[in-house]
């Protein structure tokens, strides 16, 4: 019976269509127009839909949300003319969209963060529709309520519960807080129930940057796991490193290579390594008890690597990530593209973010991660392991840039102020053509390739532009991070690759490839996962707050926001939840058989009614696939991916290429959320 769900599922689902078990969420995509009093017969909704677009999130530059009004409209009088309009929350904007009728109208984009939808009637000028965005649920609480209400009610409990949760007390640090984010007494003494962790040794050498190292086939590279010292904030910290190197080193290795890779774990707990996105032997992979036995302390590890596919890749650990991931143990592997088009130079970034306090490194959750909500936030950034990355260039360079995201949850939104931005490959290949971006929105794991052409002499900023939330009060508001800076001389390049730069290309091999994959966007799925997660014994204040949280959720969210409940939580009251909807099983219950060679639909569905809703970056190992469709709204623009950045509330729609043999993983990038339980296993035949 409920395999039978799954061949009921239409091919597409958009979020105003009727309510299906894994369509999109109508409350946060789907606005409902309300008539004028005294008006009967009228009715209309709007369709927040996916603009076209590389990514599977629309934001400007500056991070607010982008939406698609699609107006369905029914029962206007006829001899009138009927214009749309959207309004901030304060009315102190107001943007005429275009001229709709009765049924169905696709209007200009929507970039505001708090909206409202008017309908007009013309010549009269009277509004005779109008619908709030869902973002405008978003009000302050009554503050009474949470300090003298409902939590005075509970006093007694609420004390016994911050006793509970103040284990470790003296030992945990104060998180950083946002100085934007307004926080609760009772939040403040809510403790994480784990026992704070870092690694210390005191003998340990200082880290050394990143060396490149230049593999071809039949080449062996040894690589070594081990402790190193990192100054942060004045303090000293002992953090872990690939060869003494921060991050790992940069491997550069040809297409077809392959390389033996002899594993040494100098670390004082057992670890792997995972060569993310690869599409290598199986019995490589790095995924303890699946692929091989975790690598003991003292212990080794030969691994033969294959690379058949250009492109941005990246390494790390695949035990305890949330800890040894954010203590620095990844790297990045360029394998050389062929063509691509011409550039005066290349860079290869890769981004992270590490929680600083006072004193160093906040601690790890020893037994259990922290931070099992929402995944753990920095409040310090770094590119290739360092807080400033600077590079100089001449007038009119045309840089190449390689982005890897490492962070353990942070979804970046990247720009160079100043400077045009075409984005030309992702994950595993190129983009079927070329785009112009404003910005590049890059989810854990996620790896994309920009040529930049920086035109203007003086310095060019390399931001992170978001739309922080304070749910608490309801608001929006932006958070700039400046990540480093483009020296940009007076002194012009030579060459000068202004003309080629300007011109979008197409990669006709793609294309060709990709083509006949196109009758999928119109396939029901035949496979699909609902990611949700079950909490319990959550502190009060965290339980009553979440209830105010879950009124909306973003599509992504951006930045730590919930500082202490999200560090209070761990995986032992957390768990992050991929669920099959046509067996009931979920997690690693979930057992997915596909035969070698075929093509296979998957659904995600990211479910809305969570405990938290949150935006999820899922990645399968060892095989690539496409994004078909978000919302229901198809792709027109294919690249291979093995990450992909689910929404909150959102369906996306991939196909996988399910060409790669061996038993394999599928889980979100989120460490913390794939440490408290959000993984499965599927195997090719």
């Amino acid at each position: 019976m409920l395999k039978a769900l799954l061949l009921l599922v239409a091919a597409v689902q958009r979020p105003c269509e009727p309510q299906a078990p894994l369509g999109p969420s109508h409350d946060l995509y789907c606005l409902e127009l309300v008539p004028t009093p005294g008006l009967t017969g009228v009715s209309g909704r709007v369709e927040l839909s996916q603009p076209p677009g590389p990514f599977t999130i629309a934001v400007t530059a500056d991070g607010r949300s982008r939406y698609l009004p699609v107006v369905s409209l029914s029962g206007l009088p006829s001899g009138h003319t009927y214009i749309a309009w959207v309004a901030t929350s304060q009315m102190d904007s107001i943007v005429k969209l275009g001229a709709v009728k009765n049924g169905t109208t696709e209007l200009r984009a929507i970039d505001f963060d708090k909206f409202t939808v008017l309908i007009s009637e013309q010549p009269s000028g009277r509004y005779v529709l109008r619908g709030q965005s869902p973002s405008t649920r978003l009000f302050p609480p009554d503050l009474l309520e949470f300090s003298v209400g409902a939590m005075g009610q509970q006093q007694d409990t609420m004390a016994d519960a911050m006793d509970h949760h103040h284990h470790g007390a003296g030992e945990w640090p104060m998180v950083p807080t946002p100085p934007q984010v307004t926080m609760l007494p009772a939040e403040m003494r809510l403790r994480p129930e784990a026992t704070p962790y870092l690694p210390s040794d005191t003998a340990a050498p200082p880290a050394h940057p990143s060396q490149t190292v230049q593999l071809k086939n039949g080449d062996t590279l040894r690589l070594e796991a081990g402790t190193v010292t990192r100054v942060f904030k004045s303090q000293t910290s002992t953090m872990y490193a690939f060869n003494g190197q921060y991050p790992g080193p940069l491997l550069d290795v040809p297409r077809g290579a392959e390389v033996v890779i002899v594993f040494t774990n100098k670390l004082p707990d057992s670890s792997t390594i995972h060569w993310h996105g690869i599409r290598l032997d199986n019995p490589f992979d790095g995924v303890p008890d699946a692929a091989q036995p975790a690598v003991a302390p003292g212990g080794s590890f030969t691994y033969r690597v294959r690379f058949p596919d250009a492109g941005i890749y990246w390494y790390h650990p695949h035990v305890r990530e949330d800890v040894q991931q954010e203590l620095g143990l990844y790297g990045n592997i360029l394998v050389r593209p062929s063509g691509g088009g011409a550039v005066n130079r290349e860079e290869i970034l890769i981004l992270d973010d590490l929680l600083i306090g006072d004193s160093g490194p906040i601690p790890l959750g020893k037994e259990s991660p922290t931070h099992a909500l929402m995944g753990r936030f920095g409040n310090v950034f770094l590119v290739n392991g360092e807080p400033d990355y600077h590079v100089a260039v001449r007038r009119g360079e045309v840089v190449r840039f390689y982005l890897t995201n490492a962070s353990n949850t942070r979804t970046w939104n990247l720009s160079f102020a100043g400077a045009r931005m075409k984005l030309l490959a992702s994950d595993a290949g190129p983009f079927e053509r070329e785009a112009w971006v404003q910005s590049v929105v890059i989810g854990p794991a996620e790896r994309y390739v920009i040529d930049v052409r920086f035109d203007k002499t003086g310095s060019s900023a390399f931001l992170n532009r978001v739309q922080g939330l304070d749910h608490l009060y309801g608001r929006f508001f932006p958070e700039v991070d400046t990540l480093g800076a483009v020296a940009v001389s007076a002194q012009p390049v030579s060459p000068d690759l202004g003309t080629t730069f300007g011109r979008i290309r197409s990669d006709t091999a793609t294309m060709r490839q990709l083509e006949p994959l196109r009758r999928y966007v119109a396939r029901p799925p035949d496979q699909a996962l609902i990611l949700t997660l079950a909490a319990h014994d959550l502190p009060f204040v965290t339980q009553r707050l979440m209830m105010l949280d879950s009124i909306y959720f973003a599509p992504v969210e951006w930045s730590g926001t919930m500082p202490m409940m999200n560090w209070a939580s761990t995986a032992n009251q957390v768990r992050w939840i991929l669920r099959d909807p046509a067996t009931g099983r979920e997690n690693t219950a979930v057992d997915w058989r596909f035969k070698r060679g075929s093509f296979v639909k998957i659904r995600l569905v990211n479910e809305r009614r969570a405990f938290h809703g949150m935006q999820h970056p899922i990645h399968l190992h060892g095989q690539r696939f496409l994004v078909l469709a978000v919302n229901g709204v198809p792709k027109h623009n294919f690249v291979w991916k093995d990450t992909v950045l689910v929404p909150a509330g959102s369906v996306v729609d991939i196909l996988l290429d399910a060409s790669n043999p061996g038993h394999w993983m599928l889980h979100c990038h989120i460490a913390e959320h794939l440490t408290a339980g959000m993984m499965t296993h599927f195997t090719v035949e």
